[in-house]
């Protein structure tokens, strides 16, 4: 096997490519796996919002980097080395990498429940290193099979996907369903698109970025799309939203999927008296909401950690064709430049939806 590289950020907020191979976790050998692990070979590696964060502040909530990183969570690669204990996979096999390192043994665990696992290591959340390498050991069990039906890039989609599939099915949306989606980043776009195949309709969707919305509208045709005013209260944005609907039709659902406050001032304001309101993005630790808004109309606020049980049903999905994501994809790069692919994925005015990341051209 080649030298394996990473990409790294670090307390100076550099984004870097080390092959220095510092730590076991990094050596691509065979002969450093443990009982239930294989050596994937990665072969495509996708940016999530959350890289950024990593690299642009230092930290998510606990999760603070403290050193040299590796970042990354969203992979698909080539299985090239098998523990003897495995049985399940084979050299060779096409992996997508579900990033959930679990103990099987706590109550989460037990009740099938293991996104909220009491000992969970997720690859890119420190002190547990990303994706974003060559090569990387890894349980097979969270190693999922994608055959030869989908690409290493659509492997890489199924961790968004995954989120988005376990937001809209918790949700409850159902055909017919009225939808608001606030945000049309990479989730949100998915989402939209999730919401779509399950039926709902009408659909708006909402978001500072004019050309976001515009993708929007050619991603999903007949989606209605509001651009969020600067300095716009949310009790108005609401209001527009709604008024697109049509008339005498109100919002059942609204799927948050930006994580900041005013947004979820919006999506609170916006649905019906009954409605849900359910959280997907990730935010700040502490906000305010519309307390008596939420009480007053027996709204629903509802919010999910990552996805659970969901990465068989984004396969299935994706190699049905009902969900398409790889017009999702803009911008593409080679390791070595994941600097300029980290920048270009930070920067708005770059038109990036998602960036993805290969070894090599």
């Amino acid at each position: 096997m080649s030298v394996n590289r990473g990409v790294y950020t670090d307390l100076t907020h550099n984004i870097y490519i080390d092959t220095a191979q510092p730590a076991a976790h990094l050596v691509p050998s065979g002969s450093t796996l443990e009982p239930g692990e294989v050596t994937v070979a990665i072969k495509s590696s996708g940016i999530c919002g959350s890289d950024v964060h990593f690299w642009k502040h230092g930290g998510i909530g606990p999760w603070q980097v403290s050193g040299p990183h590796v970042l990354g969570h969203e992979s698909a690669g080539e299985v090239v080395a098998v523990h003897p204990s495995v049985t399940s996979h084979k050299v060779g096999d096409r992996v997508a990498v579900e990033p959930h390192i679990v103990c099987f043994a706590c109550e989460p665990c037990l009740t099938g429940r293991y996104n909220g696992c009491k000992n969970l290591i997720f690859r890119s959340s420190p002190p547990s290193h990303g994706l974003l390498r060559t090569y990387v050991n890894h349980p097979a069990v969270w190693c999922h099979k994608i055959g030869t039906k989908l690409s290493y890039d659509e492997g890489a989609l199924l961790e968004p996907l995954s989120v988005a599939l376990t937001g809209v099915t918790r949700a409850g949306v159902t055909i017919g369903d009225p939808v608001l989606i606030c945000g049309a980043g990479p989730i949100g776009l998915v989402s939209l698109q999730v919401c779509r195949a399950a039926g709902a309709w009408p659909i708006v969707i909402t978001d500072i970025n004019e050309a976001r919305l515009k993708f929007a509208s050619e991603y999903v045709p007949g989606v209605r799309t509001c651009l969020v005013k600067r300095n716009e209260t949310p009790e108005r944005c609401a209001e527009r939203a709604e008024a697109l609907m049509g008339e005498g039709v109100e919002i059942s659902i609204a799927l948050e999927c930006t994580g900041m406050e005013s947004s979820l001032a919006t999506a609170i304001h916006s649905v019906k008296f009954g409605g849900k309101v359910f959280v997907i993005g990730v935010g700040k630790d502490k906000m305010e909401i519309p307390f008596m808004r939420l009480s007053a109309r027996e709204i629903d606020l509802q919010f999910q950690q990552r996805y659970v049980n969901m990465w068989p049903r984004a396969i299935r999905i994706l190699e049905s064709g009902t969900v398409d994501l790889k017009k999702l994809v803009t911008h593409e790069f080679v390791l070595e430049d994941a600097a300029e692919a980290f920048a270009t994925a930070a920067d708005p005015t770059r038109g990036a939806i998602k960036v993805l990341i290969r070894p090599e051209a």
